[in-house]
């Protein structure tokens, strides 16, 4: 059975995999259509394997995003730095 690949916003994307070659391709099918042709040989034999799901809305990109480990080690940095502040003015006679 042949796959025709439908271009719309209700279909889903499904990752593939062909039996005879081995390729890993992506297709934009029905969900209740069958296996998609392989790209690479024109096999059949293809299944449908069980991706990942990618999460919901918007991932930001550029210079202001910073990953977690980033503001994790801005935090301590900045909590060290206080507390090297409070030890100079406890050293020097004055109240923190």
């Amino acid at each position: 059975m042949q796959v025709e690949p439908i271009a719309s916003a209700f279909v889903p994307i499904y990752e593939f995999k062909c039996d005879a070659c081995g390729e890993r391709f992506e297709e934009l099918v029905a969900a209740s259509a069958g296996a998609a042709p392989c790209p690479a040989c024109g096999s059949t034999a293809t299944r449908r394997l069980i991706s990942t799901v990618s999460p919901p809305g918007r991932t930001p990109r550029g210079a202001a995003v910073r990953s977690d480990e980033s503001r994790r080690r801005e935090r301590e940095a900045a909590r060290a730095d206080r507390i090297s502040e409070s030890r100079k003015r406890r050293a020097a006679g004055e109240k923190p």
